[in-house]
């Protein structure tokens, strides 16, 4: 059942229209119990779909002892069995995500608000689905690891943390997603809210690629401020790091070009890497409504 909780960011009303849109994977997952996903278990009651050779390591129980015996080479009996989804989201609370906080025109909100509405209906809809929900913040290291869970108390404990959510000044992503590996056993669905303005790009898609190799399905959702992408016009303007990063005081128009180029080539190798490591990319502007984004990516999944 639904869990009713008091975050300011569950819009449970407009919520209600999406309720029928369940969040499904592309790749097998590993479960525990009987559900709705898709998930390749050595062993079971389910449908026997293939046979894999036997690596080091394999259960010795699940071995094919007929195979082995007409063949000489050990392989594993695979099944198709229906499983629960487990997916982790992580919210990248390092400074930067405070952008647009402070938008006079109140066009939009932060990064992070946008990320705090999006993961909390996010995880509203993945356990009406009988599904579980987990949550990582990641900053200058993970900051807080919720393992999945399905209860209404975790959901609310989940959608608690995301509304009482704080930014740190700096920014290490790889090595909170290291961490974060290090913690999670079962593998399943690892969503990353982030506007990947780290210091060492390269290094935090080494990270990701750690969740890829254990068969983790990784979708990234890459989130940009509409102000971020021009600078605005003007004659002189100073412009304040986030994350530590001084003050700089210049003219739009001298640097304005530049910085579109810079920003966009940024973009760009974000892109390149996530789908290079195999992961689900979205550039998501903070401009489109967080429903019309969930409901546009639900959509899409259920093909």
């Amino acid at each position: 059942m639904p869990v009713k909780t008091d975050s300011r960011f569950l819009e449970l009303r407009a919520l209600a229209a999406l309720e029928h849109l369940r969040f499904t994977t592309k790749r097998r997952i590993d479960g525990s119990y009987s559900g709705r996903h898709r998930s390749r278990q050595l062993g079971g009651a389910g449908e026997f779909v293939d046979f894999r050779e036997y690596s080091p390591g394999d259960d010795l129980r699940r071995l094919d002892w007929k195979v082995l015996a007409r063949t000489g080479r050990p392989y594993l009996r695979v099944y198709q069995d229906e499983t629960n989804l487990s997916c982790t989201l992580l919210i990248d609370a390092s400074g930067s995500m405070r952008f647009g906080a402070l938008d006079r025109k109140k066009t939009t909100g932060s990064k992070l608000e946008y990320a705090q509405y999006f993961a909390t209906a996010m995880a509203h809809l993945v356990t009406s689905g009988q599904d579980q929900i987990g949550l990582a913040v990641a900053a200058d290291r993970l900051r807080d690891c919720l393992p999945p869970r399905g209860t209404p108390e975790h959901v609310a404990l989940v959608h608690e943390r995301i509304e009482k959510l704080k930014t740190w000044p700096a920014t290490n992503l790889g090595d909170s997603l290291r961490q974060l590996f290090e913690r999670l056993s079962r593998r399943g669905v690892l969503m990353i809210l982030s506007d990947f303005l780290c210091d060492n790009l390269e290094d935090t898609f080494v990270a990701i690629r750690l969740f890829r190799s254990r068969r983790w399905e990784v979708v990234a959702l890459h989130l940009v401020h509409p102000l971020e992408e021009k600078l605005p016009a003007g004659v002189a303007f100073r412009f304040v790091g986030l994350e530590n990063d001084g003050v700089s005081d210049c003219s739009p128009g001298e640097i304005g070009r530049a910085y579109e180029e810079r920003f966009e080539a940024h973009c760009t190798a974000v892109r390149s890497m996530a789908l290079a490591s195999g992961c689900d990319y979205r550039r998501v502007s903070t401009a489109t409504h967080y429903l019309q984004t969930l409901s546009g990516f639900l959509v899409e999944r259920v093909g």
